[in-house]
């Protein structure tokens, strides 16, 4: 009997999605940005005291007496509106401000729609983009592993990063983010899955393995090089992301140099040319997995292996209802990313999404320009809207309903990942402006809710997968895992790091870029390097077997340093002083 659990939380989801809307759409109808507001009573005072734009970003609101005279500041400060979509801070303080249980509800659960988002937009579209091109490209599952595929699972953070730097203002969160997930991927996962296998004395092979760590730990030196020199240069910031380039070199010279030796007249079994073989860290990419996936996405027949017992009509009316209230969350995607897969592939789906994507990517840009006019956005609007008819039209002209095209399928798929990436970056925005107003309402650093909740939500999925790699797929599976744990937060830190720090230094090029000051975040690196030197020491003394030894102590850094962390924001730390 199927597990009808896929389908009611994406159903909750969906419903979720459709009551944040309406109260998104109310927000923006009764509130005037820029306007002046006018209080009455004692909360004026409170009011006119304040200066006319916050300049710690709204950090004040807390000072002010009631609900009114804080819907009143966000509503007359700049600095309570950030670079997303969505005015989180009005929506809690004025339209739910007398409710402020649901307030905080409304918050915690629209995180989770974002989250679910922003897993999905990669799993359903980005992800398999990638996968279909590096067939076409005929790369090796090595070479796929190191560049697409890692690019594919590290989308999410590489974005929050991004924009993290280059949209809000607020680097600390995306520092914090992205090492946090990076810390925690290598360590808690790690000893998870050293805990799992321990018992069935698993060993991981020797050359990759002390590879991965070797450059992981040149790479966090080099960060904390450059947070100790608190500036970094356009030339700096370029040999940083290097870094990256050349793991991928070294990764491919290894592999071919494997590919050599079992060309040999003296062949390796078949048995060990593949366990060598998937020795390379191929972060997760499994074509099994393939199967379970199209059947978590099809919920209709989780619902009707779940309900045998009503009639045929009845379960086929439910699917039909429950299909549509799925919309929300599935169509604005589906109509705007094409999608060039023969699983998937739809004509209608083909042609609308193809039309509506320059449009899509249209208001994406003027959406990231400041002052945009009626005139420059029209023409912007016209251009890409007969863009995406002519674009229409041919897709119309040279596709068939049944398969997708096998000539120019490439740009297809090419198109599809541009458009995943984009959806991509609006989620991961909306992402951050929601755990920045979360911070503000809550009193806690953003920084910290980098390093906690986004860095925890992008690692989940890690977890999870590497975890169950490593404990049903064997000697292969746990060799892909631990890999996977080490070359994937790798490419997160280099590239998720080395690419916001390379455009922002470009911005202040010639001067230097200044680095956002954040003191915990040596405390960071110092936990972080100590927990590659425990694996470092501990693996190859036993026998290159990952054992519980390996994953308590992995365990004990982490939870040390979170818990010295939380204590130094709490203040629990001067209370025991």
């Amino acid at each position: 009997m199927g597990n009808p659990t896929p389908t009611k939380v994406s159903l909750f989801l969906n419903l979720y999605f459709v009551i944040f809307l309406l109260l998104y759409l109310k927000t923006r109808l009764i509130s005037q940005p820029g306007s002046s507001i006018l209080v009455t009573g004692p909360s004026r005072a409170h009011i006119e005291l304040l200066p006319v734009q916050d300049p710690q970003g709204c950090s004040t609101i807390h000072d002010l007496p009631d609900h009114k005279s804080k819907c009143s500041y966000v509503r007359s400060d700049p600095g309570c509106r950030h670079k997303g979509y969505i005015n989180y801070l009005e929506i809690f303080y004025c339209t739910l401000g007398t409710w402020p249980f649901l307030g905080h509800a409304g918050l915690f659960l629209w995180l989770i729609v974002l989250f679910y988002l922003l897993g999905n937009t990669a799993a359903d579209y980005f992800c398999p983009s990638l996968e279909s091109l590096s067939k076409i490209m005929r790369l090796s599952p090595t070479i796929a592993g190191v560049t697409l595929l890692s690019l594919g699972n590290g989308a999410p953070d590489v974005f929050a990063s991004i924009i993290s730097f280059t949209r809000t203002g607020n680097g600390n969160v995306g520092l914090n983010s992205v090492l946090g997930g990076a810390f925690f991927v290598s360590s808690v996962v790690v000893g998870v899955i050293s805990m799992s296998i321990g018992p069935r004395r698993i060993a991981v092979e020797r050359r990759s393995f002390m590879r991965d760590l070797l450059f992981f730990l040149f790479t966090l030196l080099s960060l904390l090089l450059i947070v100790y020199m608190k500036w970094i240069g356009l030339l700096g910031s370029i040999c940083f992301v290097s870094i990256y380039f050349i793991y991928v070199c070294t990764v491919s010279a290894m592999h071919l140099l494997q590919g050599s030796r079992r060309r040999k007249p003296n062949p390796i079994p078949v048995d060990q040319s593949y366990h060598d073989d998937m020795g390379i860290p191929l972060l997760g990419y499994i074509e099994e997995d393939e199967k379970s996936v199209d059947v978590l996405v099809d919920d209709g027949l989780h619902l009707q292996e779940s309900w045998q017992g009503l009639d045929s009509s009845i379960k086929t009316s439910l699917v039909q209802l429950l299909q549509l209230l799925e919309l929300p969350l599935q169509l604005p995607r589906r109509l705007t990313i094409p999608v060039g897969s023969e699983e998937r592939w739809s004509k209608p789906y083909a042609v609308i999404s193809i039309t509506l994507a320059p449009v899509l990517l249209a208001a994406l840009c003027n959406t990231q320009r400041d002052h945009v006019g009626f005139k420059d956005g029209s023409v912007t609007y016209l251009t890409s809207g007969l863009i995406g008819i002519v674009l229409g039209n041919i897709a119309y002209a040279t596709t068939k309903g049944s398969d997708p095209p096998k000539t120019g399928r490439s740009l297809w798929l090419s198109a599809g990942f541009l458009m995943s990436v984009a959806w991509t970056y609006i989620i991961a925005e909306e992402l951050l402006s929601l755990l920045i107003s979360v911070g503000i309402v809550l009193g806690i650093s953003s920084s910290v809710l980098g390093l906690t909740v986004l860095a925890w939500g992008n690692s989940l999925g890690d977890l999870i997968a590497n975890t169950a790699m490593a404990v049903h797929g064997g000697p292969d599976g746990a060799q892909i895992a631990i890999s996977g744990c080490y070359a994937g937060p790798m490419f997160n830190a280099l590239i998720g790091l080395g690419l916001p720090l390379t455009f922002e230094s470009w911005s202040k090029y010639p001067s230097q870029y200044e680095i956002p000051r954040d003191e915990s975040v040596y405390e960071m690196l110092g936990f972080f390097i100590g927990s590659l030197l425990w694996a470092l020491v501990v693996v190859p003394r036993n026998g290159m077997r990952p054992d519980r030894f390996l994953g308590v102590g992995l365990l004990a850094i982490y939870f040390c340093f979170l818990s010295l962390r939380l204590a130094r924001t709490t203040g629990l730390l001067e209370v025991l002083r």
